[in-house]
């Protein structure tokens, strides 16, 4: 059996890097300036990593009316979930979703021998 992107979870078995991917349409800036100034502190005590920020992707099929994408890794779902579900997050994400209508999604790695 091949490793899976990740590592492995705390009770050994594989974990596989998963992505929060999230396409946003801000209508309100004041309320997102107040997501944006409050998420830093709570995504430190994560096990995220940013990748990627970007407010004028190349789209190369269909459209994208969005004012940002947002690209994240975690370790493992249970990370991403950890840090999504925390209070600490959902007290700052009321501002994002106040201020944006949001597509996101979890998108989950594959492993890289199956290519």
């Amino acid at each position: 059996m091949s490793r899976l992107a990740g590592g492995y979870a705390r009770d050994g078995g594989p974990t596989m890097t998963v992505y929060f991917v999230a396409n946003i349409r801000i209508h309100d800036e004041v309320e997102y300036r107040a997501y944006l100034d409050a998420c830093g502190e709570v995504f430190a005590r994560s096990t995220g990593t940013y990748l990627a920020v970007d407010a004028s992707p190349t789209v190369l099929e269909g459209s994208w009316p969005y004012s940002r994408s947002v690209i994240i890794s975690f370790p493992g779902e249970e990370d991403l979930l950890a840090w999504y579900r925390s209070p600490q997050y959902q007290e700052v994400l009321r501002h994002r979703l106040a201020g944006a209508d949001c597509d996101t999604i979890v998108v989950h790695g594959t492993d890289p021998g199956a290519a």
